[in-house]
């Protein structure tokens, strides 16, 4: 064998190594992007669950984002406020004013049993291909449809479905993401305050005979509780009562004038699921 043959295809690899890895190392200098120091810091605060609640393309996008001071320090709402003092830490800024933590509540009470069904579904367990049959089985075109898309959904397995098919939501666990409200095909989740006492449980508009006729639970628009309101913070608009927490000073005039139950005051300790927190009254 001609050994110089062997010799001459080293060399000319080695050769091309050389050249390649020099062309390399001059790339490496040309393209080389500098990382701020304040992403890797941020980002190891961060939870890491890519909700997507804050607007960014996950958490390595919200870090940078913080970094260069386009989003502020408490914008991960998932981390709440703890983690947004650490990530304040970090830029230098003093948080002067915590804002309120916000939960999610599904504003509906008419469970399995409450509320009457046109047909029985049996497709996939999922709100959104039940909503695409007949707009569902339930004859409240308005109420939760109680497949459990959103306790699917929830990054942080804060919800359950309750034995009456209603999602259960552990404020314990939920961080305010809104990833069950983008879910929710019938918008019936939302994200509220948790100095926020009274809520109205049906996001129904049909008209009061007809909410009797399907649900037992739901708002008729009687106007009950706004007559009994002294400080003008509940008014019936298109036939559900709506509650201004500006105004309301969780005095439950209203919950206790309710017909129906569906308005509802939380527990000074949310910390539960909601169907524990919820007083209601008895119906003579």
């Amino acid at each position: 064998m001609d050994t110089s043959i062997i010799i001459k295809a080293v060399l000319a690899l080695g050769g091309a190594g050389l050249v390649l890895g020099a062309l390399l190392a001059v790339a490496s200098k040309i393209f080389h992007v500098e990382i701020d120091p304040k992403v890797e810091l941020i980002r190891e605060f961060l939870p890491g669950a890519n909700c997507g609640a804050c607007g960014y393309p996950g958490c390595d996008g919200l870090a940078e984002a913080i970094a260069k001071g386009e989003a502020l320090s408490s914008a991960c709402v998932a981390g709440g406020s703890e983690i947004a003092e650490q990530i304040a830490g970090i830029m230098g800024i003093d948080i002067k004013e915590e804002k309120v933590a916000k939960k999610a509540l599904v504003c509906c009470g008419g469970g399995k049993n409450e509320v009457a069904h046109r047909y029985i579904y049996d497709g996939e367990l999922d709100c959104r291909m039940a909503q695409q049959i007949g707009k569902g089985p339930s004859l409240c075109s308005y109420g939760c449809l109680g497949f459990g898309s959103c306790a699917a959904a929830c990054p942080f397995g804060a919800i359950i479905m309750g034995e009456d098919g209603l999602p259960l939501i552990d404020w314990k666990k939920c961080c305010g993401c809104g990833v069950c409200v983008e879910i929710c095909p019938r918008g019936i989740i939302a994200l509220v305050s948790e100095n926020e006492e009274v809520h109205v449980l049906c996001h129904s508009h049909d008209k009061g005979k007809t909410v009797r006729s399907i649900c037992k639970k739901g708002c008729i628009g009687c106007k009950a509780c706004e007559k009994v309101c002294e400080f003008d913070a509940i008014h019936v608009v298109d036939n559900l009562a709506v509650i201004n927490h500006e105004k309301c000073t969780g005095c439950k005039n209203c919950v206790e004038k309710c017909p129906t139950n569906c308005i509802t005051v939380l527990l000074e300790s949310p910390h539960v699921h909601p169907k524990k927190q919820v007083v209601t009254k008895t119906v003579n």
